[in-house]
């Protein structure tokens, strides 16, 4: 646990996750320095638009899948719900956290407002075009200026979403964005050591011919039936003792995260879905909880899990 509150950036790749090759190396880097583990997802509740996917998958990211959710436990229409609909926000639920939201996306922007983020889009913190002065442009809001910490900090959490129409430039932009953080973040440096940098990927719309291999469920096939009743369940399939019955197994969202001499480090090499299920220590945790393991760096919550 560090000494003091981080300052927190989460690089979303929504959609993005099949692109990943072996090109993009500063992926592959931050999963090989940091921990890796899944973020699972429900099912959606009817057949829904790619702007509902969308919205409803960041929900969940936001810990907000409640405010997407009518009062008869149906998915609501995306925006014109958000507008009507009450929610606690951002500040609200996370002891005054202040947060912002980097997009290029309308129905992001609506409903990032709505949570009571502060909204940006990419031209407005810079017009010129390399990676190192958005970088740069990034890490200001969070305090961070010419390799030092600041004492205050316009935000606690910069929150930056790239894709969800799955195209290649979009997954090698987000990859350099990545090399740019983490040349900032050298190890021994002020940044690295007060910086919490996550990166989430997720599958986008799905199939019906996904993957079956693609599952982060434990199967206990070959466990001696007259023991597999001492098994536990497994974390994310349960909630206030009672196991979830909407949990999609297959294609969760995949996150590495990292903070210098803060974070562990596990076995993972590479970012792909099997090395993190193979040697990722975080497992699986609901995507709605990821937020509040955020929260918890930067001093707005307590801690979630063990």
């Amino acid at each position: 646990m560090a000494d003091k509150p981080s300052r927190g950036l989460v690089l979303y790749g929504d959609g993005l996750v099949r692109l990943i090759s072996p090109s993009h190396t500063n992926l592959h880097s931050l999963a090989a320095r940091g921990i890796c583990g899944f973020l699972s997802l429900p099912h959606p509740l009817h057949a829904e638009t790619e702007d509902e996917r969308v919205v409803r998958e960041l929900a969940q990211l936001l810990d907000s899948d409640y405010s997407y959710i009518n009062n008869d436990g149906e998915c609501a229409p995306t925006i014109e719900y958000q507008k009507t609909s009450f929610s606690p926000t951002i500040s609200e639920k996370f002891m005054g956290l202040r947060a912002a939201i980097l997009t290029t996306s309308s129905n992001v922007k609506s409903f990032g407002r709505n949570l009571g983020f502060t909204v940006f889009e990419f031209n407005e913190l810079t017009s010129e075009s390399p990676h190192d002065v958005l970088v740069s442009e990034i890490l200001k809001l969070l305090g961070f200026h010419e390799g030092r910490m600041l004492e205050t900090s316009q935000f606690d959490l910069v929150f930056v979403h790239v894709g969800h129409v799955g195209k290649e430039n979009e997954l090698d932009w987000l990859n350099a964005l990545v090399g740019g953080i983490m040349e900032t973040a050298q190890p021994g440096s002020e940044v690295g050591s007060c910086l919490y940098f996550s990166v989430v990927m997720s599958y986008g719309t799905l199939s019906n011919d996904e993957d079956p291999n693609l599952t982060i469920l434990v199967s206990h096939k070959d466990t001696n039936s007259s023991l597999s009743f001492l098994v536990p369940n497994q974390s994310y399939t349960m909630k206030g003792g009672n196991l979830l019955n909407n949990i999609r197994h297959h294609c969760p969202m995949l996150i590495a995260q990292w903070q210098e001499a803060v974070t562990r480090k596990d076995m993972v090499e590479t970012f792909s879905f099997e090395e993190f299920k193979e040697h990722g220590a975080n497992l699986a945790i609901p995507a709605n909880r990821f937020l509040h393991e955020v929260a918890f760096k930067l001093w707005k919550a307590p801690k979630y899990g063990a």
